[in-house]
């Protein structure tokens, strides 16, 4: 699987639209065996499904399953439906993820906001990992692939994102934990990518700005680095190259010098301010 997917069965989580929809359209591009489609929004599914059906002409099987990932136990469900129908997928790309609120953690709602956006972001990639990872791990001889949707606001604290930061600093510290335990364990047929961009113009973070040496990132140009990365089984994607600058500073510099340089500074604390998120 080192140039292509073609064969294989790929299993994308919040498929329906923004970079999920993008991943399975490439899947589908490459002569994929199956593209499973897993999202929250039934019309977007179903729009997707078609579409996608349109594209492969036949030579992809393309099936959608609605499925909240903030409910654990559904995705138990699902992921038995998924393994009865498809079998096991080969590729699993932990995309879903959700950010809630636009103020300081105190003014959120504990109950609308974090425990939501700690299930869905945290929680969820670990679970339908959980489920899947024992039938990669027992097909030795077939390359499989996991890529981990994360967050440069997992590296690094910022303002008026305290819940969501949160939730991509477990998703990143989970992903990479799970890459050495199946390197120390020998299942190296199955590779883990983390991925930890900035804002992308998906619309999911719309109104903020993309700070000084991080601006704001097509979808297209994630798409191709995570792609590549993931065929390569490369352990981490930071996007852009100033995300992997921020956590060196931050890791050298006393905390109240880099608040001044790098939050401060370069505009980092205060990229949220005008966030709305979609509509």
């Amino acid at each position: 699987m080192t140039r292509t997917v073609r064969g294989a069965k790929v299993l994308i989580t919040g498929a329906a639209g923004g970079l999920g929809r993008m991943f399975a359209e490439r899947a589908v591009a490459e002569g994929a065996a199956s593209v499973v489609l897993w999202d929250v929004d039934p019309a977007a599914l179903s729009r997707a499904v078609g579409e996608l059906g349109a594209i492969s002409r036949g030579r992809t099987r393309v099936q959608s399953f609605v499925v909240d990932l903030g409910d654990l136990g559904a995705i138990a469900k699902t992921a038995q439906r998924v393994r009865r129908e498809l079998g096991n997928p080969d590729v699993l790309i932990n995309n879903a993820g959700i950010v809630r609120g636009n103020g300081y953690f105190w003014q959120t709602d504990n109950g609308d906001d974090t425990r939501p956006t700690i299930q869905v972001n945290a929680l969820a990639p670990m679970y339908v990992a959980r489920e899947f990872l024992p039938g990669m791990i027992a097909n030795a001889f077939r390359p499989a692939r996991i890529v981990n949707l994360a967050s440069a606001a997992g590296t690094i604290g910022n303002p008026r994102m305290a819940v969501y930061a949160a939730s991509k600093a477990a998703l990143i510290a989970w992903s990479d934990s799970l890459r050495l335990e199946l390197e120390q364990a020998d299942h190296r047929n199955v590779t883990v990518t983390t991925v930890t961009p900035s804002y992308i113009a998906t619309g999911m973070f719309a109104g903020a700005r993309g700070p000084a040496l991080a601006p704001v990132l097509a979808p297209e140009h994630v798409v191709d680095r995570v792609w590549a990365a993931m065929l390569a089984g490369r352990p981490l994607v930071e996007l852009p190259g100033s995300v992997r600058l921020s956590r060196v500073l931050r890791a050298l510099l006393p905390t109240r010098v880099f608040d001044r340089l790098v939050g401060d500074g370069f505009g980092v604390y205060r990229s949220m301010e005008r966030f709305t998120g979609r509509r």
